[in-house]
């Protein structure tokens, strides 16, 4: 299990050179990944301060040497997918081949859609998430590159450089378990973040049942045998470290790979103690 530390780019993370000490921290107090979430206008408030998660991991490669960096998640149907693609290379080559990339639709009701005229209906966010990843991996094998899509077209474009990386920086695809897209999604790249469908006065986390039956369904599906991640968690730890560490062990030995905890935006003090009380290892 590897255990990823996931902040708000909100708030106090709206200064990205606290994300960036942030995630010094978090690197010093033994974490295996620092993740940011990617909000133009952030949920928890219509005028709450807010930064561009991008420009901020390129501020926190620069603080860090071997945390993995990333998103989870981006709402890819927003980017011009050759943008991102430039961005998330130069990206890996600063942070010396660090970068995962997490992508999702997005939360529906974002305000960084609706309010500027974004696509909000989830099969359409769908269909431009799955032509943007066939576009962004096919210019980052560096080889002239085009496409014909329903919402895309790319004529003979070459990228370089490519990733540093290889085969290609991974993917994450967000979602919530058991709906069938992400699940199917997730499947034919390198790794599924997030957690499942839920109630307002229901748990966000998968349990250990739920994993093995998501880490079943994404296997049916694979075509190659190359690692898979299963990133879960999410949610601020529960103050009952034996139980969270049990929950923990419990949710590796279902198939798991990461343990995601996510430190709200808070006062920094009570941030930085969060970071520093280190991951909950197990066994």
């Amino acid at each position: 299990m590897r255990y990823g530390l996931e902040l708000s780019n909100a708030g106090v993370g709206a200064d990205p050179h606290i994300l960036a000490e942030l995630a010094f921290l978090a690197e010093m107090s033994g974490w295996d990944g620092v993740f940011l979430e990617d909000y133009i206008v952030h949920w928890s408030a219509p005028d709450i301060p807010t930064c561009d998660p991008w420009v901020a991991l390129a501020a926190i490669a620069l603080r860090t040497t071997y945390v993995r960096l990333g998103t989870t998640v981006t709402p890819l149907s927003r980017r011009r997918p050759w943008k991102l693609a430039r961005e998330a290379v130069t990206l890996d080559h600063l942070s010396h081949g660090r970068l995962t990339l997490g992508v999702g639709l997005g939360d529906l009701q974002d305000p960084g859609f609706g309010s500027v005229g974004e696509v909000t209906d989830a099969h359409q966010r769908a269909a431009l998430l799955d032509e943007a990843l066939d576009i962004i991996t096919g210019l980052w094998t560096g080889q002239p590159f085009s496409y014909h899509g329903t919402h895309y077209q790319v004529d003979n474009l070459t990228f370089r450089p490519t990733p540093l990386q290889i085969p290609r920086i991974p993917i994450w695809v967000g979602g919530n378990w058991p709906h069938s897209g992400p699940i199917t999604r997730a499947a034919r790249w390198d790794g599924f973040v997030g957690g499942k469908a839920h109630a307002p006065d229901e748990p966000w986390c998968l349990t250990e049942t739920e994993v093995t039956t998501l880490k079943a369904a994404i296997m049916y599906q694979r075509t190659t045998s190359a690692p898979f991640d299963i990133a879960v968690g999410g949610a601020p730890r529960d103050p009952d470290t034996n139980q969270a560490r049990a929950a923990i062990r419990a949710l590796a030995d279902a198939g798991a790979t990461w343990w995601m905890e996510f430190v709200p935006s808070s006062d920094l003090a009570t941030m930085r103690a969060a970071i520093t009380h280190g991951p909950l290892w197990i066994d």
